[in-house]
């Protein structure tokens, strides 16, 4: 078994693939007909997003719809950057919310910034 990908449900996704690209740089490499579902070209694991009413068809009782002005849900995605102050200036101008500027930890320059989409993002060196 491995890790294929992760597939977050936002509002619009031609919006939030936009942003990515804006954001971080990366680009799409699939949009369906419809806009109900793209993914991103991260190098790795696959970055997909689908629609609400896409997972709300799906999954019926079992979805909760994240809200991007409410608090962040559980997790994050994680960002290797080679200069973490650049890609965090590129996203908070690219409408990231700033959460945390970049600082030292350890070894490495951390940085926190929640995307349009209202999930958080990391920016590591």
């Amino acid at each position: 078994m491995r890790y294929l990908k992760t597939i977050i449900y936002v509002d619009n996704v031609e919006e939030v693939l936009d942003f990515y690209y804006q954001a971080f740089g990366l680009s799409a490499v699939e949009l369906t007909e419809s806009a109900d579902y793209g993914e991103l070209n991260t190098g790795q694991v696959t970055l997909g997003f689908a629609s609400h009413p896409y997972a709300q068809a799906q999954f019926k009782q079992s979805y909760i719809r994240s809200q991007p002005k409410q608090p962040a849900l559980g997790f994050e995605l994680t960002m290797l950057c080679n200069n973490v102050s650049e890609s965090y200036d590129k996203a908070v101008a690219a409408g990231a919310e700033p959460l945390m500027p970049p600082c030292s930890k350890n070894e490495h320059t951390q940085a926190y910034v929640r995307a349009i989409d209202g999930t958080l993002v990391a920016l590591v060196s």
